[in-house]
């Protein structure tokens, strides 16, 4: 009876924080949707709203090595609930904003609090599930899985019907509940190691690497080249080289440590990450934008068009690791790569003539590719590599997953706010967007070249 009812607990603790969580899978993709809005409310332009979505994406990145330290250091019950809140209150903040550079400081401060909810969650389900771990894992992906499905559609939802605020207060009668369930039924998680130290100084230069390079990506124009952005990228190459010489030193004992890049599987893995997540992440941002603005759809059937993608995600996504484990990760990204590449390039060429079902075709067709090539380059990142140098991998790879996708979103931007300042018929505003489509296109064509480098096990079995 025991057997059987152990089970029975642990499946309910994991939907306990899977209730939690859902709330920062959704906020990944419901504000998307809202570029538009969020632009006319505040008097702001593409380049600088994309920053909305964009800190949030950075945020999570930045955020999970403190999880790992926090989960290490102090109960994990509390670090799940102290996470909860802090991102309630961003919620709350949010949708207080009076300008646009408020709004995007609380989305960083959301997208911080999601980075250390999402890894915490992971963490205590893994402690308290045992032999169950793959049947608990499955009930965590779901808000993973329909998140970028069911956001979008529920952020036109509150655009059509709502004011913008409520894109962030609908998180606090959900978050709230959560908060007390957890409180009333979740266990203690004692703390692992009360004496774990965080490494600061890597964790602020990395930051820094990351966020100057995105804001000088913004800042400079094709036709004028700010000051700004020129800083920005200087502050972002003296922040590498010190990284450089600070992990040499520090060795093992660095955040990410140099010497993970010995690895050919890691060092693929890693450049592959970013290309990918830049190269899928920064076409979820056009998309919207495209159809309203070439379209002219309004918010929901905007987010409704989206929904093949998801579902196309939806459908590769219990295959991707029986054919990782069987094929090796290269055989499986590549495809991949070529089927994302088929399912974007079109949109290179539609305009408002194009008829709806082809570019619904086509999107599902992305999101078959796109769903196939994130989970066999992460678990290709550990081949290879001693037990010991496990957990750092993990966080390099989640941090630069994270940086490649703000990255995606910032330049795609960039260029297509460029491009936007020299069109005046429907037809031109169509062809920015094409030169953002096509900007994505060469990214996804690079990440081949680090793909070729992945695991291919019928070529290890010869």
């Amino acid at each position: 009876m025991e057997n059987e009812k152990f089970p029975k607990e642990v499946v309910s603790i994991a939907w306990i924080l899977v209730l939690g969580a859902v709330l920062p899978m959704l906020d990944s993709t419901i504000v998307n949707i809202a570029v538009n809005d969020l632009a006319n409310v505040f008097s702001a332009s593409f380049t600088v709203t994309q920053w909305v979505v964009t800190g949030y994406v950075l945020a999570l990145g930045i955020a999970v090595p403190f999880s790992g330290w926090l989960m290490q250091k102090y109960d994990g019950k509390g670090v799940y609930m102290g996470a909860l809140g802090l991102f309630l209150l961003a919620s709350l903040l949010a949708g207080l904003s009076w300008d646009i550079q408020s709004l995007i400081a609380f989305r960083v401060l959301q997208g911080f609090a999601s980075g250390i909810i999402i890894p915490t969650l992971t963490a205590l389900i893994a402690q308290v599930a045992g032999e169950n771990l793959g049947r608990l894992m499955s009930v965590v992906g779901i808000p993973v899985v329909f998140g970028p499905i069911i956001g979008p559609v529920i952020g036109g939802f509150i655009l059509q019907h709502l004011q913008w605020e409520w894109l962030f207060f609908v998180n606090l009668p959900i978050g709230i509940i959560a908060l007390l369930i957890a409180q009333w039924k979740l266990p203690k998680f004692e703390a692992m190691n009360k004496s774990a130290k965080l490494d600061w100084l890597g964790i602020m230069l990395l930051a820094l690497l990351s966020g100057m390079f995105i804001l000088g990506i913004t800042e400079i124009r094709t036709e004028n080249v700010h000051v700004t952005g020129i800083l920005a990228f200087i502050i972002s190459f003296v922040s590498l080289i010190s990284y450089l010489f600070y992990a040499r030193k520090r060795k093992d004992q660095a955040l990410i440590p140099l010497d993970l890049f010995k690895s050919k599987n890691f060092s693929a893995s890693f450049l592959s990450l970013f290309l990918a997540g830049f190269a899928t992440n920064g076409p979820m941002l056009l998309f919207p934008l495209f159809f309203q603005n070439v379209f002219d759809l309004n918010v929901i059937t905007a987010a409704l068009w989206l929904i093949p993608q998801g579902v196309g995600m939806l459908v590769v996504r219990p295959m991707v690791g029986t054919l990782t484990d069987k094929y090796g990760a290269r055989l499986v990204v590549l495809p991949s790569i070529a089927i994302t590449i088929i399912g974007t390039l079109p949109f290179a060429f539609f305009d408002a003539d194009t008829a709806q079902w082809i570019i619904w075709v086509v999107l599902f067709i992305r999101g078959m590719g796109v769903g196939g090539i994130t989970i066999p380059v992460m678990s290709d990142s550990f081949v290879g590599l001693q037990k010991s140098q496990v957990p750092a991998a993990s966080i390099a790879t989640r941090i630069i997953q994270n940086v490649g996708a703000a990255s995606g979103s910032a330049i795609l931007a960039t260029v297509v706010s460029n491009a936007l300042l020299q069109e005046t018929t429907i037809n031109h505003f169509a062809h920015a967007y094409h030169v953002g489509f096509v900007t994505s296109l060469i990214f996804m064509v690079l990440s081949i070249i680090p793909a070729l480098y992945l695991t291919n096990k019928l070529e290890q079995s010869n």
